[in-house]
């Protein structure tokens, strides 16, 4: 339970990085705070205390609990997409750099089309 309330918190840091901080930069690490906290509670969500992988050599009933692997298998695919939305991020903002000199978002007020 206690590793759940550490994955709350650790998002909760996410959300304070969002809201507070002005750079862009700091503002894409804070989004990637706040996933990292829900992929390790979705793992900690399929794991089972001495279970095993739900391979089943030859047995119709396994002799130890079994770990489900959808969890598993959802954070791999969540880590991917968050791969490719943390880089278009950078890439969205790298290019905001370019054009107006800064990271700052209070400073880049004039986003025209």
């Amino acid at each position: 339970m206690t590793l759940f309330i550490m994955c709350f918190l650790l998002f909760l840091t996410g959300i304070y990085g969002v809201l507070t901080r002005r750079n862009l930069i700091k503002v894409v690490i804070s989004l990637t705070i706040m996933e990292f906290s829900l992929f390790l509670m979705l793992a900690m969500i399929g794991y089972i205390s001495g279970g095993e992988a739900p391979i089943l050599a030859g047995t119709i009933i396994p002799a130890a609990p079994v770990v489900d692997p959808l969890p598993q298998a959802m954070v791999l695919t969540a880590i991917v997409i968050a791969l490719a939305t943390n880089a278009m991020l950078l890439t969205i903002a790298i290019r905001l750099y370019k054009k107006y000199g800064t990271f700052d978002i209070r400073e880049i007020n004039e986003l025209k089309g």
